[in-house]
């Protein structure tokens, strides 16, 4: 299973001032197979340490994380691998079940630079940890995504012409652009969790990541009772369930008091700290001003989307013969599944955590907006080829942007500094700021 991440820890290796990395993410979007992948492929051997169900290795690090040499002596007999400089991986997975592996990062940096330490962690719990605290300054981070859709296109053999949509040559796409719909509309269903990829491709039966995908939101239920203070359980729970619901309304802006049991938004400060925490869903802000650096200009009102299409369609209900008729798939729930899509390929496959913009009076709003060279670039997401964008217009009229998005089902179109960019080819946006 190719994840275009192994190109990023490629580069990480090879950095004059690698420090050590703390490889963050969802739980179940890959980190562990993808880690062992990378130490299969580019390293000689790989050093893995799992702390969870390792109760060994957590007192080990508890006796103490300063030195170094001792660390490798124990890393060495715990995994049976010699740790060798440069060309041993060693994984430290699940480390925030261990604070002081965590904190174990720092004397990496300072006394062995030289060796490649990763951390791995699900982030449930990390931020909750109490003990010696998080090495500032003394790592570098990286996060892990669902599989975006041209990593979807290349477990399902579509690589080809994944790499025909990379190369921006709109003559030649233009011919499979039927074609790269009904994959995106899969996509939609099948979503990007691995397991659940895997299990589509193996069977092609939509149905089986289904199966997946409903345990995984049982599993991510389980974690919830397993790690979440007792007192912050039923929020939590309430937010998570309600997260369709707010994202099936016209405008999806979230509404604290439409979570069941919920009076004031401030009763779900934590659970949205632990939830975003975990990785399981982000908040996308509200500006009052689409300036640089736009998170200045944030204010309270945001929208709530969660990790991956496929598990909010899951969580939707949407069933598999949404993906037999037509753009069906594309417009339940006023779009729902497609804003997420657009918000979850702004992240993973193009680096950009986006905001929106909506006039205080509610006329005009627009779905996204990204900060690149070019300044803010505004960006409209619509469910099928339908163009009329109000609201786009209105906004460069006030603030002329250099550049304006319109992402649908519609061919590609650059004029006027205005973009039509195929949802299918959103990874390639940043490609088109350097033109």
């Amino acid at each position: 299973m190719r994840r275009f991440a192994l190109e990023k820890l490629k580069n990480w290796r090879n950095r004059p001032d690698r420090k050590p990395l703390v490889f963050n993410g969802a739980r179940q979007v890959g980190k562990t197979w993808l880690l062992k992948e990378f130490g299969r492929t580019e390293f000689r051997n790989c050093a893995y340490v799992a702390f969870d169900g390792n109760p060994a290795m957590r007192e080990f690090f508890k006796a103490g994380y300063s030195d170094v040499k001792r660390l490798i002596t124990g890393i060495q007999a715990d995994t049976g691998v010699t740790v060798m400089p440069q060309d041993t991986l060693i994984v430290l997975d699940e480390i925030q079940l261990c604070p002081e592996a965590l904190t174990s990062l720092k004397y990496w940096q300072e006394n062995a630079p030289e060796y490649a330490v990763v951390a791995a962690g699900s982030l449930l719990g990390l931020e909750l940890q109490s003990g010696t605290g998080y090495p500032v300054g003394k790592t570098l981070s990286m996060h892990l995504y669902p599989m975006s859709f041209g990593e979807f296109l290349c477990a399902i053999g579509e690589e080809k012409i994944w790499e025909l949509v990379c190369s921006g040559d709109w003559t030649m796409i233009g011919p499979f652009a039927i074609r790269l719909k009904e994959m995106l509309c899969l996509y939609f269903y099948v979503g990007g969790m691995p397991a659940a990829v895997d299990a589509f491709v193996k069977s092609r039966n939509p149905a089986d990541a289904r199966d997946v995908q409903s345990q995984i939101l049982l599993d991510y239920d389980r974690d919830f009772a397993k790690h979440v203070p007792k007192n912050h359980l039923p929020r939590i729970r309430a937010l998570w369930r309600s997260l369709s619901k707010h994202l099936a309304k016209q405008d999806k802006r979230f509404v604290a008091t439409e979570v069941d049991g919920v009076k004031q938004a401030r009763d779900l400060r934590d659970s949205f700290a632990w939830l975003e925490g975990a990785g399981l869903g982000y908040r996308i802000w509200n500006v009052t001003k689409p300036n640089i650096p736009l998170a200045s200009y944030q204010n309270h009102l945001f929208k709530f989307f969660g990790v991956d299409v496929g598990l909010l369609a899951a969580q939707s209900g949407i069933s598999a013969r949404a993906i037999l008729e037509g753009d069906r798939v594309f417009t339940e729930f006023n779009g729902a599944l497609t804003e997420q899509y657009v918000q979850q390929e702004l992240r993973a496959s193009c680096g950009m955590s986006p905001y929106f913009w909506a006039r205080p009076d509610s006329q005009a709003e627009i779905d996204f907006l990204v900060e690149c060279e070019a300044g803010i670039v505004p960006i409209e997401a619509k469910a099928r080829c339908n163009l009329k964008a109000k609201s786009l217009s209105l906004f460069r009229n006030r603030f002329s942007p250099q550049l304006a998005v319109r992402t649908s089902l519609a061919d590609y179109r650059k004029a006027d500094g205005l973009l039509d960019l195929p949802l299918y080819a959103l990874a390639t946006l940043p490609s088109e700021f350097e033109k």
